[in-house]
């Protein structure tokens, strides 16, 4: 596979949609807490998910069981995968969905980083660097005040959620440098719901979690959401275009989701349209166009 050195139209539409799409998700979350309990909500989302992509890969007639190296690597970036949303789960609990958009969105510095090491074809350039810095400047705009006088306890929430960060990122350089690159995006992605699932159900009854405790219609559709349109339907969206575009470009749009979830509130919900709703905005939109500028030809 041929992967592609910048990001075209496709991707970029692609990338919009998907961030318009994850800007809802801490807000799923936050409600489906309210009648399931944190860990085992994951499990669940990603057991559902793994059923739904394993349908539909079946009905493609894409290989899953053929021996192509993956299965080490695969193993590990499902539990990469299933360490980072037990984080978000739970770290959800002790501080609010705005501070915790502050700290998982630092993610894309770490994938930039690992890159490095990882990914010798796909270095930052400084005007790169620039512009990721520009766009977590916007969500600062945005949500900075949030960082301010944390309540007692908010603090263990943010660690945990940076550290789903790291975990993030780490399962995005996991599949960009092993053989998961090469390999349909459907299985890609089974790996990391499938070794998730058989993980936090377990681990929700270890930490004696109550599972389903409050079901309510809107807890039930916010699992339901969760699991056909996020976990399902985006995340093979997402992994399909890490197979083909560099990781370090695409991981700069992510900044673009906290301002499209915001975004969605004002047409929704009828929140205000703010001006540092439109000055992050316009700092978001400014970071990710200098990130993903094409280096000047000499």
């Amino acid at each position: 596979m041929i992967q592609r050195e910048a990001l075209d139209r496709v991707a970029v539409l692609t990338m919009i949609v998907l961030c318009t799409i994850w800007g809802m998700q801490q807000v799923l979350v936050k409600v489906a807490n309210t009648g399931i309990s944190p860990i085992y909500q994951s499990g669940l989302r990603s057991l559902g998910a793994a059923l739904l992509v394993w349908a539909w890969a079946s009905a493609r007639g894409v290989k899953l069981w053929e021996r192509d190296g993956t299965l080490w690597p695969g193993l590990l970036a499902g539990l990469l995968f299933a360490t980072e949303f037990a984080l978000i789960f739970r770290g959800l609990e002790h501080t609010n969905a705005s501070r915790g958009v502050i700290f998982l969105y630092t993610a894309p510095f770490f994938v930039a980083l690992g890159a490095i090491w990882l990914l010798p074809n796909e270095k930052m350039r400084s005007a790169q660097w620039g512009g990721m810095g520009l766009a977590f400047a916007g969500i600062l705009v945005l949500f900075g005040e949030h960082l301010l006088g944390p309540a007692e306890g908010e603090w263990i929430g943010d660690a945990m959620i940076l550290l789903a960060a790291i975990f993030w990122a780490a399962t995005t350089l996991t599949i960009k440098a092993t053989p998961l690159a090469r390999v349909a995006a459907e299985k890609m992605l089974l790996y990391q719901l499938a070794v998730s699932a058989v993980t936090l159900l377990p681990l929700a009854a270890l930490f004696r979690e109550p599972g389903v405790f409050a079901p309510t219609g809107m807890v039930w559709a916010s699992l339901g959401v969760q699991i056909v349109v996020i976990a399902s339907s985006s995340y093979l969206a997402w992994f399909w275009l890490i197979r083909q575009y560099p990781a370090t470009r695409l991981s700069s749009f992510s900044f673009l989701t906290p301002v499209m979830g915001v975004l969605a509130g004002v047409v929704f919900l009828g929140e205000a349209l703010t001006p540092g709703v439109v000055i992050a905005l316009v700092l978001v939109g400014a970071g990710i166009w200098l990130a993903n500028r094409p280096a000047a030809k000499r």
